[in-house]
């Protein structure tokens, strides 16, 4: 058997994996070679020990490929893998907040002399001022809530939301609410009527600049034609997995003890009985987005990128908690990126589950992210996941 071991197929590497240059990173390839015969990587001899072998390797491109080979007495065995140079990365952060059409059907009613006269807006625009904050306001097209549509939106805001849509995009989320996972089995030209509809209407009232492809759709779960006519829009990543999958806990009586004490629980369900986790999750790929942030489709040429938090799910206190225990990881990691959501609905009074302390979430999200963590609010959508460096 020959394979490496200290990295992973779609790895995104930075100078904290390496040594970087202006003209490439050098990093160490690391892997086992039961065979005992010479291993070169990307043609270069590498250094043997026993079974163990390592070799210094440059990357000079944004997509890499390493290839280790070995030669034995039954003809050659390879192993290639593809990684990401991030070249110049930094620490950044990615907010998204869901369901938005409250807002929307508000401002029509209120028709404030400025829209961000709004209070969600005008916290928004506070998140910015003070820390930079760059959101994507993922939106419905129809309130299932209060009839209400958004051709019916005044366009009379329109060069307001034209000069703040360097810190502020709205992308589509579906057409409405409900059903849940409406693009788990929608036909193609379904989804791209609803891509339509709403940059359409993006377009018409807050101008073209304020349109974003969106890094995730409702509930996540697309089907294969969905995901394909997604990226022929232009989306560079998406959130977690477009693969449909179990999402929801189990009601409380039926979760194992550990799985009740986890507040720190995803939404993305993987049960504790490990044939059923087998099963319906992907435990590898989970465990290393929650390691590394990030993994890179060569195929797909899209990047999959984990949350790791769900504001409206956690406790300020909660949120405090968990984000030491996400920059650890990330410091011990080498990660550079963050990824926050959540959703528009519990920052209004109007709300049946309305949380009164929701805004003051996304301020301790983010000023930790900002200040303790030395983020760079950024879109993951341009460049490489908010990094420019390749588009200079």
């Amino acid at each position: 058997m020959l394979s490496i071991t200290n990295l992973r197929e779609g790895a995104l590497l930075n100078s904290n994996h390496g040594t970087e240059t202006e003209d490439g990173l050098i990093i160490t390839v690391e892997g086992l070679n039961s065979y005992g015969t010479p291993v070169k990587v990307n043609n270069i001899p590498a250094q043997q020990d026993g079974l163990h072998f390592s070799c210094d390797v440059k990357l000079t491109q944004k997509i890499n490929c390493i290839e280790a080979v070995t030669t034995t007495c039954y003809g050659d065995f390879i192993q290639r893998i593809t990684v990401v140079w991030d070249k110049k990365s930094f620490r950044r952060c990615a907010f998204y907040l869901d369901d938005h059409i409250f807002l929307f059907t508000e401002l029509a009613k209120q028709r404030p002399a400025r829209a961000f006269d709004h209070f969600y807006l005008k916290k928004l625009k506070e998140f910015h001022d003070r820390y930079g904050l760059k959101i994507t306001l993922n939106s419905f097209y129809h309130n299932d809530h209060e009839e209400f549509l958004l051709k019916d939106m005044p366009d009379i805001w329109k060069d307001e939301f034209t000069d703040n849509s360097d810190w502020l995009k709205f992308a589509l989320h579906a057409y409405s609410e409900f059903p849940d996972r409406p693009y788990a089995d929608a036909a193609r030209k379904d989804f791209l009527r609803d891509y339509e509809l709403l940059q359409n209407e993006v377009t018409r009232f807050a101008g073209a600049s304020s349109y974003i492809v969106p890094q995730v759709l409702h509930w996540n779960n697309v089907s294969p034609g969905i995901a394909d006519e997604l990226i022929k829009l232009g989306a560079t990543c998406y959130s977690e997995s477009m693969r449909t999958r179990v999402m929801s806990t189990p009601p409380y009586e039926e979760m194992t003890e550990k799985e009740r004490e986890n507040a720190f629980s995803s939404e993305i369900y993987v049960p504790s009985a490990e044939p059923l986790a087998r099963h319906y999750g992907f435990a590898e790929e989970i465990d290393y987005l929650d390691k590394h942030g990030t993994i890179y489709d060569k195929d797909l040429g899209i990047f999959f990128v984990h949350d790791w938090l769900v504001i409206n799910r956690l406790s300020v206190e909660e949120i405090k908690r968990l984000f030491k225990i996400v920059k650890d990881k990330a410091d011990r990691y080498g990660n550079d990126l963050f990824s926050v959501c959540g959703h528009e609905q519990y920052s209004f009074p109007s709300y049946f589950n309305y949380q009164s302390d929701h805004f003051e979430k996304l301020e301790v999200t983010l000023r930790s992210m900002v200040e303790e963590a030395n983020c760079r609010p950024v879109f993951f959508q341009h460049g490489l996941l908010g990094n420019l460096a390749w588009d200079k």
